[in-house]
């Protein structure tokens, strides 16, 4: 045997050798490793199946809610919603709570419904929610016309650059609407307008109620860029009929010419033959003066020809007389 395998062997040796020690020494804690890897995994996926499940359920009892609110059973309706609210996991116990306290405003319990509202305003973990609570609560106050009520709830949205600013500024002015004081309400509306940050929707709606206003008789001062549009629409309204009235008046010029021409031209014949002028006209070329032309050229004058041709004497007499007749028939 060569010296070169006897020292591998020998390495070899110290090498398992080593190994063994070091399994002897690490190699519990190498399986309690790869036990707690397994047992990990194995437990988020049983905690997710337990989330889903869960989510399912509480998906079923909440949407049982609903149905039985849509087939009109209240009371069954409430019952789930209870039910909701002690069995099911996850956001929809809150969800329970607000849609019990909508069904409470929709059957015309509203101090039950904004005392639901103010609950969940006062107990809701969620920032966001406790917010969406007080407004809703502000909303059913509006109707109210209490004002203070409606600010106390929604003072804390006020501040520029938050996400309920207008909503807030809307509830407040419906409060004020509500309780007859239209310039305060009118201030509320006009600075949703003036926030760039509101959305189309609000701000739609806040212009509608400022024309509501105005057309009840309030005017800012202040504002005048409302009245702007009536403006505008006025003087474009005048505009169009200055272009359209010289359009239509000159047809009815043209008419007018027209109907005066022929009329001048009638009037002097109304005017000359009158019906007591006529006489005159009947005098100067009456029927009678045909009778003349007859006489001059009567039946009896061929005969004084032939008499004349009898007696040899020029007959100019005839022809004169017929020159005459035919002078008053071209006259």
């Amino acid at each position: 045997m060569s010296e070169t395998n006897i020292f591998r062997e020998v390495d070899e040796e110290l090498r398992s050798e080593r190994m063994q020690n070091l399994w002897r020494q690490y190699g519990i804690y190498v399986i309690g490793a790869a036990v707690l890897i397994v047992l990990l995994v194995a437990g988020n996926e049983a905690w997710r199946w337990w989330q889903q499940n869960e989510a399912q359920r509480s998906s079923a009892l909440f949407e049982t809610a609903l149905e039985r609110i849509e087939d009109g059973e209240v009371a069954a309706a409430q019952d789930a919603l209870n039910a909701t609210e002690a069995e099911a996991g996850g956001r929809y116990p809150d969800l329970a709570r607000f849609r019990e306290a909508a069904l409470l405003a929709e059957q015309g319990n509203t101090e039950e419904a904004i005392a639901a509202y103010d609950a969940l305003a006062n107990t809701l973990d969620d920032v966001r929610l406790r917010e969406l609570a007080s407004v809703y609560a502000a909303y059913l106050l509006a109707d109210t016309g209490d004002a203070g009520a409606v600010q106390q709830r929604v003072s804390g949205l006020l501040a520029n650059g938050h996400s309920l600013n207008s909503v807030a500024h809307e509830t407040i002015g419906l409060a004020h609407y509500q309780a007859g004081d239209a310039k305060a309400a009118q201030t509320e509306f006009q600075a949703i307008i003036d926030d760039p940050q509101a959305s189309t929707s609000i701000t739609s709606r806040a212009q509608i109620f400022l024309d509501q206003l105005i057309a009840e008789g309030v005017n800012d001062p202040e504002r005048p860029v409302i009245e702007e549009p009536a403006e505008e629409e006025a003087s474009v309204t005048e505009g169009a009929a200055t272009e359209e009235a010289p359009a239509a008046q000159e047809p009815a010029t043209e008419d007018a010419a027209a109907v005066e021409e022929p009329a001048a031209d009638a009037a002097p014949a109304e005017d000359a033959a009158p019906a007591e002028e006529a006489a005159p006209a009947e005098e100067a070329a009456p029927v009678e003066e045909a009778a003349p032309a007859e006489e001059a050229a009567p039946v009896e004058e061929p005969v004084a020809a032939d008499e004349a041709a009898t007696t040899g004497e020029d007959p100019a007499p005839a022809e004169g007389t017929a020159t005459t007749t035919e002078e008053p028939a071209a006259q």
